[in-house]
C-alpha cells in the first residue's frame, strides 16, 4: 500500500474514532498532497509524497522552536502531537553516528576542507538522507565536522 493509500485509508479510521487532532493533519496532509499532484501534473510517487511529508514535519520543527521561544508551551504541545502523527508516514530517522559516516564519505567525495564548501557536502548527502534525517540537524553536523 503506498503511502497516500495509507493516509486515505488512516483518515478514514480516524473519523470513525473521533481523533480531531489526527483528523486535522491527515486532511492537512491529504490537501499538501493534492497541491503537489497538481504542481507536477502527474500521479505522486511514493518519492513525491515523502517530499510532502518532510516538509510538513520541517514546518512542525520550526514551529515548535519558534513556540518553545516565544514562550507559548500549549501551541509547541500541539505541534509535537502533530508531528508525531506525521512521523507514522516517514521512514524511520537514522542516527548522528550513521548521519556523520555518510557526511565523512561525501566529503572524502567532495574532498571538502573548509565550512564554505559546506554546499557542496550538503549537495552529495542531502538525496541519501531524504526523509530519514532533519536537513537542519545535518547542516550542523557538516558545519561542525568541516570545522574541525
Amino acid at each position: 500500500m503506498g503511502l497516500i493509500e495509507q493516509i486515505n485509508s488512516d483518515t478514514i479510521a480516524v473519523m470513525k474514532s473521533g481523533d480531531k487532532v489526527a483528523l486535522s493533519v491527515l486532511r492537512m496532509l491529504k490537501s499538501d498532497l493534492k497541491y503537489k499532484q497538481i504542481e507536477l501534473n502527474q500521479k505522486l510517487t511514493d518519492e513525491d509524497c515523502l517530499d510532502v511529508l518532510s516538509s510538513a514535519a520541517k514546518k512542525c520543527r520550526d514551529a515548535i522552536r519558534e513556540y518553545g521561544k516565544a514562550g507559548r508551551d500549549d501551541l509547541a504541545a500541539k505541534e509535537k502531537a502533530e508531528l508525531e502523527i506525521i512521523k507514522k508516514y516517514l521512514p524511520e530517522q537514522i542516527s548522528d553516528e550513521e548521519i556523520e559516516r555518510l557526511i565523512k564519505e561525501a566529503i572524502a567525495q567532495t574532498k571538502a576542507s573548509t565550512p564554505a564548501e559546506i554546499g557542496l557536502v550538503m549537495k552529495e548527502i542531502m538525496p541519501k538522507v531524504k526523509g530519514k534525517a532533519d536537513g537542519r540537524r545535518v547542516n550542523e553536523l557538516v558545519l561542525n565536522i568541516l570545522k574541525g
